[in-house]
């Protein structure tokens, strides 16, 4: 029987710096994933890294080599700036066309030793333990800014391409599953951040290296997209805290728009909606 490691052969090492503005919303759209190169320049990585390693950590249940921290934002006001991090910002209004609220914050630690991650959704639309309701919101996309290099032999990133689009029971969400066989790997350097579509299957790969591997994850959704019921508001003392830069992106974690009466032939309707022009993913700039 082949071990877990042998048995990946799909690699996604494409160029990605080649991607233009069209064929990176089409990946994250399509694919459910993507890569962006040197996303975070040298100076500002070593300067994140630095105050991760700051950073008290616990190990999660399936391993005490797999360390993290909650709220990452709640312990230093530079690891807080990340949230309102323009070129990130920029690109996610650009996708969502409407004001981005922030969800969460975690930083991740897989040590040498580290089993793999099971491929799960970060997408569960009536919530759950593990995500709670914010997992119930219809579109969230986590932000995974990688402060080492992923390696085929320290903790790669996996992912099932295009699973968030089947219908088929055995993409059913709450699934977990040890491995499938044309999932892909995806190596990457440090200051790449890779951007996922919360409904995507995906995991590690293990740690057999002699180095950790380290990641801080910013998940945000559209304003309109909320969880189908309300969540604990944001602590007042702990908005005080955080910089100006981050605020906007605050709002209420309950917020959702929608007219559950909405008619057939509402007044004012639009003929034109660019963001979902089927041409969207030849955008060149």
């Amino acid at each position: 029987m082949h071990s877990q490691a042998e048995q990946q052969t799909n690699v996604d090492d494409r160029d990605w710096r080649a991607l233009t503005r069209g064929e990176r919303i089409r990946m994250i759209e399509e694919e459910g994933y993507l890569i962006i190169p040197d996303w975070i320049s040298p100076d500002y990585l070593a300067e994140l890294k630095a105050e991760s390693e700051r950073l008290e950590t616990v190990g999660r249940d399936y391993s005490e080599k797999q360390r993290g921290c909650r709220d990452p934002h709640l312990a230093s006001s530079k690891l807080a700036e990340l949230i309102a991090y323009e070129p990130t910002v920029r690109f996610l209004e650009e996708l969502f066309g409407d004001r981005l609220v922030f969800i969460h914050y975690t930083y991740d630690r897989s040590e040498p030793g580290t089993p793999g991650i099971s491929l799960h959704t970060d997408g569960q639309p009536y919530g759950s333990k593990i995500f709670g309701y914010e997992g119930s919101c219809p579109i969230t996309v986590r932000v995974l800014y990688y402060l080492d290099d992923l390696t085929m032999d320290v903790s790669p990133f996996r992912v099932v391409p295009r699973s968030h689009l089947c219908m088929h029971a055995d993409a059913h969400p709450y699934k977990r599953y040890e491995r499938h066989p044309e999932e892909v790997v995806v190596p990457c350097t440090a200051g790449s951040a890779l951007f996922l579509n919360h409904r995507t299957f995906h995991g590690t790969l293990p740690n057999r290296g002699n180095r950790s591997r380290a990641m801080l994850a910013v998940a945000y959704r559209p304003a309109w997209a909320g969880p189908i019921v309300d969540v604990e508001p944001r602590n007042p003392s702990d908005l005080e805290r955080m910089p100006d830069s981050v605020r906007p992106f605050l709002g209420d974690p309950s917020m959702r728009t929608y007219e559950f009466g909405v008619g057939n032939k509402p007044e004012g309707m639009s003929a034109s909606a660019p963001g979902m022009n089927p041409s969207r993913w030849e955008r060149r700039a």
